[in-house]
């Protein structure tokens, strides 16, 4: 299905988008280049115009389905519902097409922020709650595939509600090729100094993570670092770090909190010195640690993309954004990085950190595949409807996803990326019910490649989801959680199926202690303090 257009502007042309503040994705790059982090320590197109025929192959050598056909006549909404058909709900009814675009996202942020203002005892505010991001911030078991780019899994379960199933959709890229097999990193950390840094739990957390990551990086790895309240100051130009450790670690010694938030002058100073400091063959990267309270200069995230645009058009060097803080301007930073494509954690304490700087960052200094999107293609003889859960700002038209001139996402190694679709079958379906197609573009060539998997509607209707396999519940649970607290704030339709908290507190309880997992009994944590503040 033909979708609207997203903010992060996934429908134009890479020579037209701004480029955006991967913040997040810098400090990830930082972490990348780190080693010795020991295993406790572990936290977590269609063709431009063209369709291809079923068992034709695409440029990538793989199969790719033919774009199923809609009913004529229907006009198809963004949740493959169209008007005139009764859910329960809502009138719908059924999709002008079958297919339903993304490009593929490895956030965090929102499920981290959630956490902590759970543990806080209070509620998120429904416009942070991102169910994908709840969804792909526990491991699965998807096989790896033997080279770069993906490996395609398809399965699912029904639900308690009448004729729907949910169908997960996984993607895993290979893990990484080692910390001394790496290329080089010049990373630019722009540290957030402004008054609001001083709570325990933030700067103090910043500058621990810093010297963490410091005392991890090669030799031949480079560092700089500019530091920002109401103005920007360079605290140590790109500095290579071979004997120099001790340099680095008195500068991070030296940021303390002073005045407002100037995100801009900061945004902009680690930039010019990113620039400046760029270094062939390496990966260069700015890394954004702050709250995002911006309070003074620009404060808008369109105006900063602006400013950064040329850098990574220019120069290649991407921004990575980390957010800390019990009071986090979580729509500040998810606008910068959805503009920019960059990506984005939350951290709240010393173990979240290393999480951070020890498993995701090390991911992202290495790259399996670039503009990354997937499309899924729908049987209309045997789908009624579906609906994408979350994913709102990662649509992208179905006729772009072989259009490579239009941005996806960037993924790093031992990256997995769950997508969840809620499925209405039609009376009796049998036989095929989707295939799910991943395209992306070698790191290094930028050749494109394909692979796909498929679904049967067996696998849809045979037994519930909570006797399906335990990281399949592990998915299904932190959508349910996402579901809950986001329809409190109008506007969302609750995923099919959803459980109450009662028994979606006895569900994680039971996860929780089967997977011996930290990540779920998080997440069971999590479901049982909405559950007390909900009522």
């Amino acid at each position: 299905m033909t979708l609207r257009k997203p903010s992060r502007d996934r429908g134009r042309s890479r020579n037209h988008r701004p480029v955006g503040p991967a913040l997040l994705a810098a400090l990830a790059a930082g972490a990348v280049l780190l080693s010795g982090c020991s295993a406790s320590d572990s936290a977590h197109d269609r063709s431009s115009g063209t369709s291809q025929e079923g068992g034709r192959r695409a440029q990538g050598g793989n199969p790719a389905p033919g774009p199923a056909q809609g009913t004529p006549g229907t006009t198809g909404l963004a949740d493959g519902t169209a008007e005139g058909e009764d859910d329960g709900r809502r009138t719908a009814a059924p999709p002008a097409d079958y297919l339903s675009t993304f490009a593929l996202d490895v956030d965090t942020a929102s499920w981290g922020y959630a956490r902590r203002t759970l543990a806080d005892g209070n509620l998120p505010d429904p416009a942070t709650v991102r169910p994908e991001e709840f969804v792909n911030s526990f491991r699965q078991d998807y096989r790896q595939p033997d080279g770069n780019g993906f490996s395609v899994t398809v399965d699912g379960a029904r639900t308690d509600a009448a004729d729907w199933s949910l169908m997960r959709v996984g993607l895993a890229t290979r893990t990484g090729s080692g910390q001394d097999r790496r290329p080089p990193a010049a990373l630019t950390f722009v540290v957030d100094i402004s008054g609001s840094m001083a709570e325990p739990g933030r700067l103090d957390l910043v500058r621990k993570s810093l010297d963490l990551m410091t005392d991890r990086l090669r030799g031949d790895d480079s560092v700089a670092i500019v530091a920002f309240s109401n103005k920007a100051e360079t605290r140590l130009p790109m500095t290579r770090l071979d004997d120099n450790r001790k340099r680095v670690h008195e500068a991070v010694d030296r940021l303390r909190p002073t005045d407002s938030t100037n995100v801009e002058a900061g945004v902009t100073r680690g930039y010019d010195i990113a620039v400046e400091g760029r270094r062939a063959g390496a990966t260069n990267r700015v890394v954004l640690l702050s709250d995002a309270l911006a309070n003074t200069g620009t404060t808008s995230a369109d105006a900063l993309l602006e400013r950064i645009d040329g850098a990574r058009r220019d120069h290649g060097i991407t921004l990575f954004g980390v957010g800390v803080g019990s009071d986090y301007n979580d729509a500040f930073m998810e606008r910068l990085v959805d503009k920019g494509d960059g990506h984005t954690v939350y951290v709240s304490d010393e173990e979240e950190a290393r999480g951070v700087f020890c498993d995701e960052l090390p991911a992202q200094v290495e790259l399996r595949a670039r503009d990354a999107k997937a499309q899924v293609s729908f049987d209309p003889r045997n789908v009624e409807r579906f609906r994408l859960i979350g994913y709102d700002n990662r649509r992208v038209a179905d006729d772009s996803f072989r259009d490579d001139s239009v941005d996806g996402g960037e993924v790093g190694p031992g990256h997995t990326v769950t997508a969840l679709y809620a499925v209405r079958l039609r009376p009796g379906a049998s036989g095929h019910v989707a295939t799910a197609t991943v395209r992306w573009l070698d790191p290094d060539g930028r050749a494109p490649h394909e692979e796909s998997g498929r679904v049967e509607a067996s696998a849809l209707t045979g037994g519930g989801w909570e006797q399906a396999a335990p990281r399949f519940q592990v998915a299904v649970a932190a959508a349910y959680l996402a579901s809950s607290l986001r329809e409190r704030g109008g506007g969302w339709e609750p995923v099919p199926g959803a459980v109450g908290l009662g028994r979606l507190s006895e569900v994680t309880a039971r996860l929780a202690e089967r997977t011996e997992d930290p990540e779920v009994r998080r997440l069971s944590d999590a479901v049982r303090q909405a559950r007390r503040l909900l009522g």
